[in-house]
């Protein structure tokens, strides 16, 4: 199952609570192709004490601005909706589910 994409229409709803893994990615970028596949075995293997979405910064381009996204990819978690680490480019898959489960503790 392909993980949702977030709009301006739902991310401030999608982040609000807990903690959410969001990848900030863009269609036309090597690196984030290369990180795809781990955030959606990441978003599989949940066991839902962590959300994963994904936004597309060409067609997101306010959320992007507003969180200052210079680089792609760039993986933030978010904790009840404020920003709580941030990680730019890629990264191992065990390193982005230790960050984001000292959160989820």
């Amino acid at each position: 199952m392909a993980t949702e994409h977030l709009t301006e229409n739902n991310f401030e709803q999608a982040i609000a609570n807990g903690v959410t893994l969001v990848d900030f990615f863009a269609t036309w970028c090597g690196p984030c192709k290369m990180l795809s596949p781990i955030v959606e075995e990441i978003a599989a293997e949940s066991d839902g004490s962590f959300s994963v979405y994904k936004v597309d910064i060409d067609e997101a381009d306010g959320i992007a601005m507003d969180f200052g996204i210079m680089s792609v990819p760039t993986l933030i978690v978010f904790k009840d909706g404020a920003e709580a680490e941030r990680m730019i480019g890629v990264r191992p898959k065990a390193e982005i589910l230790d960050t984001v489960k000292k959160l989820v503790g």
